[in-house]
């Protein structure tokens, strides 16, 4: 959270519809430079001068529902402080669609109702007992 002082800072920075973007989506008001957008249309901002240590870069989503996954791996190394370089500087992690890519995204399904669940082909050792009553 931020103290008022930043809030207002950040306000007169950002301006009103940025302000209120932010409040919705994150939670917190930030002012920082563009750095570059990937090819699902999110935006990555770093702030070195106010942000708390390993706060100084965030991602503004496109999508309202986001997911990690919505993230290209170049990014996700530059966000999580993996690498110094951002993608658009960097030709290693510069990546193109790959042949074996879907061109359009998929989201992560965990804990959906379309994830992956696991089974098994296999007769089990142990079956569970069912108890039966006699008649009387």
């Amino acid at each position: 959270m931020s103290t008022i002082l930043r809030t207002l800072r950040n306000l007169r920075r950002i301006g009103l519809k940025e302000y209120g973007h932010q409040m919705q989506y994150i939670g917190d008001t930030k002012a920082g430079t563009l750095i570059g957008v990937d090819r699902f249309g999110n935006k990555f901002y770093e702030n070195m001068e106010e942000e708390l240590p390993l706060r100084t870069r965030w991602v503004d989503y496109k999508e309202v529902e986001y997911d990690a996954s919505h993230i290209e791996p170049g990014w996700h190394a530059w966000i999580s402080y993996m690498v110094d370089s951002p993608p658009t500087v960097d030709k290693i992690l510069q990546t193109g669609i790959r042949p074996w890519e879907l061109p359009e995204h998929r989201p992560n399904q965990t804990l959906s109702r379309t994830a992956f669940k696991t089974y098994s082909t296999t007769r089990p050792k142990y079956a569970a007992w069912t108890p039966t009553a006699a008649p009387r």
